[in-house]
């Protein structure tokens, strides 16, 4: 009757150790993924990344966008002529070399509007290239087989309750991983759609950028695209710390403090990718 009891008992810690494991093994393993797909996400530029959104985008961009960024443009200009005009008195002091430079005017800002997209993924090719410098920088990741060592020797030496509390435990924080895990992701991707939606606007901010008045709009809205881009290159630093962090956790020593080490560095990343595109905007001062 003894052997029987024991031999359920073993064969049920055998099943929460292996669990318990298993559970470990997944999470570790899917850490240092999620590292990867994030720093390879990141490193795409809009045209990279969905080149089919992208060309879209463009598409709706040149023939819906395009035509009324042009219309403004033209009242932008003629308004700024009308005004040269009667600052002048209506001609009579007026100066030759004023009209000359409108005609300049008006030539860069017919140039700056026919090429908008080049100028929009110049910004963000410099910005990829930014990033992809700094994914050299992201060293540290967790391994795996240093992360188990000596943890099927710290299960055998708990007792069967303390067993089954560490295996729901474990169940549940790689459910709340996976959890964190997606929201790492909407993160991302929710970045890339912005971009998409901020660059499908770009004539009509682009058309204003000459004039005196009216360039606060295109400055601002330069200075969010730049925010944007550069946001990426955050996102970069903190995944690279957060490498770092993970590279850093004495796993051996206590599995426990392990466990709840990891789930607090993955929810302190989470909350970091929160913070990277305000602290983005503040950085190149864009409301």
């Amino acid at each position: 009757m003894f052997g029987l009891s024991d031999f359920i008992e073993g064969w049920f810690r055998t099943l929460l150790i292996d669990g318990i494991t298993s559970n470990f093994t997944n999470m570790f393993e899917g850490l240092n993924t999620r590292v990867n797909e994030i720093a390879a996400q990141v490193g795409q530029t809009p045209q990279g990344w969905n080149s089919g959104i992208f060309n879209m985008v463009r598409s709706i961009s040149e023939t819906v966008i395009i035509p009324i960024a042009g219309v403004i443009m033209t009242f932008i200009l003629c308004y700024e002529l009308i005004q040269m005009i009667m600052e002048r008195n209506n001609l009579v002091e007026f100066e030759l070399s004023k009209l000359y430079t409108w005609i300049f005017k008006t030539f860069c800002a017919v140039l700056i509007l026919t090429n908008t997209f080049d100028i929009v993924m110049g910004v963000f090719e410099m910005a990829q290239s930014v990033v992809n410098s700094s994914a050299g920088v992201i060293i540290g990741s967790l391994d795996v087989e240093v992360a188990l060592t000596d943890l099927e020797t710290q299960l055998e030496a708990m007792s069967t309750g303390a067993l089954i509390q560490f295996y729901l435990e474990s169940s549940v924080l790689q459910l709340a991983m996976q959890a964190i895990s997606i929201c790492v992701f909407l993160i991302i991707y929710g970045r890339m759609i912005e971009i998409y939606l901020t660059i499908s606007m770009a004539p009509v901010p682009f058309s204003t950028m000459i004039n005196r008045e009216w360039g606060t709009i295109g400055n601002s809205y330069l200075k969010s695209l730049f925010a944007l881009a550069f946001q990426g290159f955050l996102i970069m630093i903190c995944v690279a710390i957060y490498a770092v962090l993970l590279g850093s956790i004495p796993t051996s020593d206590n599995a426990h403090m392990a466990m709840w080490t990891t789930a607090g560095y993955t929810l302190l990343l989470c909350l970091s990718l929160f913070r990277s595109a305000s602290l983005s905007k503040s950085l190149f001062a864009s409301s």
